[in-house]
């Protein structure tokens, strides 16, 4: 494996790697102070979409963390570049909270249930049967079926529950059409990212707490890959997986000297 170039440019998970279960990890704020700073160019990246960049800035805040909202980059504005490519100024029928309907907003994009371009299932907080129901009649008509993530499940004070990639496959068994996921593990998202701010693959690294989203998704794209232990992965399942991160770390505590 050739020699990297020192890191210039950071991408970060949220959830598992900077806060877990609304708490900070300890060493998140140096962490983030210490890049801002510095003034290394940094995003930190979610596959949440019911929240605005401006919404997870206040968030993160009241946590004690203050990530600028134009350091922010979630599977909702991923996958509002992506269509921007793709049929920019088109037309969509929307199952998502302000995080996805904003970002569809600010590209021009039109939200109906009347021949829309595309069907676009994101995260809520409580799915309608009636709007699955309609999605799937859309979708069976012909519309494009876009997945802001595929995360089967999400957490609830009672619990897991339904999450986007869940009801995605509701939808599919229903169709028989297949969606396309833009969040991770897709390394769209990645190089989109990127994109934002200016990097480069070859002195970017990818810090995640998920070996099957965050690593594999850093590695397809290029970047070093850091793996935390205060999230989903433990040590000891890193080895079950045929990809390996660049390296293994606590906490982000562990890379303050590296920025």
């Amino acid at each position: 494996m050739s020699e990297r170039k020192p890191i210039e440019c950071w991408l970060s998970d949220m959830d598992g790697v900077l806060v877990h279960e609304g708490i900070p990890v300890p060493g998140a704020k140096e962490f983030i102070n210490r890049l801002k700073e510095t003034g290394r160019r940094f995003l930190v990246l979610t596959n949440n979409s019911i929240y605005t960049p401006r919404d997870l800035h206040v968030r993160l805040r009241n946590t004690g963390l203050d990530v600028p909202p134009e350091a922010i980059y979630t599977s909702a504005l991923a996958t509002a570049d992506f269509l921007n490519t793709q049929r920019p100024k088109g037309s969509a029928y929307v199952i998502g909270e302000a995080g996805l309907t904003t970002a569809l907003h600010e590209i021009g994009y039109v939200l109906t249930d009347i021949s829309p371009d595309y069907v676009i299932l994101g995260e809520t907080r409580s799915y309608s049967l009636g709007a699955i129901t309609r999605a799937i009649r859309l979708v069976d008509a012909g519309a494009r079926f876009i997945a802001t993530n595929p995360d089967a499940t999400g957490p609830s004070p009672e619990g897991i529950q339904p999450a986007c990639g869940a009801v995605a496959a509701l939808i599919t068994k229903a169709t028989g059409v297949e969606p396309y996921f833009v969040g991770k593990p897709n390394p769209l998202m990645m190089r989109s990212a990127l994109n934002k701010v200016e990097g480069h693959s070859e002195s970017t690294a990818m810090i995640g707490d998920r070996m099957d989203t965050d690593i594999v998704s850093g590695m397809e794209a290029g970047l070093e890959t850091i793996l935390v232990l205060t999230g989903i992965t433990g040590r000891e399942q890193v080895d079950r997986f045929p990809f390996q991160p660049n390296r293994v770390v606590n906490s982000v505590a562990d890379l303050i000297d590296l920025v």
